[in-house]
């Protein structure tokens, strides 16, 4: 070998925990003492060097999320459309429950009115029995039922002597003149008629008494001019 070529560097530890000169505990590469304040690790021992395969790499910063990154907008967009889906699905819902709502009433009312109309013909032989004075006793209590179901439908009886004539609530089957009258009168009540609110279910049949219609007057007999009597 020539005095040019490069001699290896021998590295030598003492990796030995006893002092040889002062008998002494060596304390470890790297460890604190006791006592001493919590602190970054200490550099390498003197002699000791790193190896060349270990490096240091520098912490690297988070990344920080982009604010206006494309799929934030994707996201935004999606929103509104679920938003708006779920609104228009809110509104047609309660469309939906007011028109149940409403056929329900509207099937409740007909079924109630279907009853009440059966009802009719027992209702006229119970005006009949009161106004032959036999609604008494028993039948009256049954009579007194049969109307409190009525009034509980809601179902009300119209129809009396002396009411003007309403072709809506009227059924003319009689007619009269009468002086005594300036409208059409419905004069006698031949059967009672009946409504639910403002629908009426059933008609009154009434004799109705019209005013009488006043005589022409006769022409008066022209005079001559001059006042005297006409010759033959």
């Amino acid at each position: 070998m020539t005095t040019g070529d490069e001699q290896p560097r021998v590295v030598i530890r003492d990796k030995r925990r006893i002092d040889p000169t002062s008998g002494t505990v060596r304390e470890p590469a790297g460890a604190q003492p006791a006592g001493s304040p919590p602190g970054p690790p200490t550099s390498p021992a003197a002699g000791e060097q790193m190896s060349e395969n270990e490096t240091v790499t520098p912490a690297q910063p988070a990344a920080e999320p982009d604010s206006g990154s494309p799929a934030d907008g994707d996201l935004a967009r999606q929103l509104a459309e679920r938003t708006e889906d779920l609104q228009r699905v809110t509104a047609e819902y309660a469309n939906y429950r007011r028109r149940v709502d409403r056929d329900r009433a509207l099937v409740a009312d007909q079924a109630a009115e279907r009853f009440a109309a059966g009802l009719f013909p027992i209702v006229d032989d119970i005006e009949r029995a009161r106004d032959h004075g036999d609604l008494t006793g028993a039948f009256k209590v049954v009579a007194d039922r049969v109307l409190g179901v009525l009034d509980g439908l809601g179902v009300e009886a119209f129809g009396a002597s002396g009411d003007e004539f309403d072709p809506a609530l009227h059924e003319a089957v009689m007619h009269d003149t009468s002086a005594d009258v300036t409208v059409p009168t419905a004069s006698t009540i031949l059967r009672q008629g009946f409504r639910r609110g403002d629908r009426v279910l059933r008609t009154a049949m009434v004799a109705v008494t019209e005013p009488e219609t006043p005589a022409a007057s006769a022409p008066a007999a022209e005079e001559p001019a001059d006042g005297s009597p006409a010759s033959d």
